[in-house]
């Protein structure tokens, strides 16, 4: 055998059959992708773009119309009532929820205003808004709202409890404290009706009418699949900051609310009730409580000039920042048990 056959035959010797290998799965952010190494087929290699790559099954696909405004914030087919329904805030939380489907009952002292509300606001939109009289300030007041809302409707969505009313302003400054004994506690305002009013609206009245609707509010979590009913507790920044304002029973009494919605959403929750519990803290948005009162349509109006030095945003709050953040309350199935302060950047200046 000669030199050259001799080194063929030992070349032979280290010729092994293709060895073709399993894929190996690469991960890219979320979907796998399969990759081959090159591989030999009837003496022909095929190189990894010609290998076919494994198609991702529909369930590995994120469908993009979860993300559409229109079907995160569709409230096409619940019902909502607003207590103070008829200006300022509630009218913006009337508004909101109706312009995206919601049938929305409000509540109030003064029909003539609900009436006002309704003419003007309930066409061309894809809700309704209804007027329901109602005096909140007191269990017979809650107990008849109940009563007259269950002959509409059987189940309740989302409950806003937004009824509220301001104190007696004084003056905080003093100089000693003689002076600010006689500012606060000798002045005539200075009553304990007063601030007995006070809580009695903003945080008695909160009390009594979320307990009298659970079972409504159970009722749409039981007829809705997915849906968890919500209730949403208008505060206020006043009971956020450490300044009274030269109002005492206005902020205390928003501090106590701010407290209540924590205590109504965890003994909810702990009760294993679908329903979710959250608190607005708006900042200054224009309303019969930081104006002289309202428009013929209802609305108030605040000067941005007036706050333009006094909050960062350089405004008060608009009607779209309100609703924004109601429908946020509403639809987030994720959100229980919260306080969000919506104040343009009021207590990043005024300090907690």
């Amino acid at each position: 055998m000669s030199f050259v056959s001799r080194r063929c035959t030992t070349f032979k010797t280290f010729l092994h059959k293709p060895t073709l290998h399993k894929p190996v799965a690469i991960r890219f952010f979320s979907s796998p992708v399969y990759h081959q190494r090159p591989r030999v087929n009837n003496n022909q290699l095929i190189l990894p773009s010609q290998i076919p790559q494994r198609k991702m099954s529909s369930t590995q696909k994120k469908d993009n119309k979860i993300f559409t405004r229109d079907n995160l914030f569709d409230l096409k087919g619940k019902v909502a009532l607003v207590t103070g329904g008829g200006s300022g805030i509630g009218l913006m939380a009337t508004q909101a929820l109706a312009a995206n489907g919601a049938k929305v009952y409000i509540t109030g002292r003064t029909k003539d205003k609900l009436d006002t509300v309704v003419s003007t606001y309930n066409k061309d939109i894809p809700g309704s808004i209804h007027a329901l009289p109602a005096d909140v300030g007191n269990k017979e007041g809650v107990r008849k709202l109940f009563d007259d809302y269950s002959k509409h409707e059987d189940c309740l969505c989302i409950l806003v409890n937004n009824a509220g009313i301001s104190s007696a302003h004084f003056q905080t400054e003093s100089e000693s404290a003689a002076e600010m004994k006689e500012h606060l506690f000798d002045a005539k305002k200075s009553t304990f009706e007063d601030w007995n009013n006070t809580y009695n609206t903003n945080v008695t009245g909160v009390y009594f009418t979320t307990l009298a609707f659970l079972p409504l509010l159970e009722k749409s979590s039981e007829k809705h699949q997915g849906w968890s009913s919500t209730v949403i507790n208008i505060s206020s920044i006043s009971g956020l900051i450490k300044s009274a304002q030269h109002h005492f029973a206005y902020n205390v009494s928003k501090g106590a609310a701010i407290h209540l919605n924590r205590l109504l959403a965890a003994e909810i929750a702990a009760n294993k009730l679908k329903i979710r519990v959250n608190s607005i803290a708006p900042g200054v948005f224009p309303s019969e409580m930081t104006t002289e009162g309202s428009d013929k349509h209802q609305k108030s109006h605040i000067p941005t000039e007036k706050y333009k030095e006094k909050v960062p945003a350089g405004r008060p709050g608009k009607d779209e920042d309100m609703a924004s953040t109601v429908l946020f309350f509403a639809v987030n199935q994720y959100l229980n048990g919260q306080t969000v302060a919506v104040d343009g950047g009021y207590t990043l200046a005024a300090g907690q």
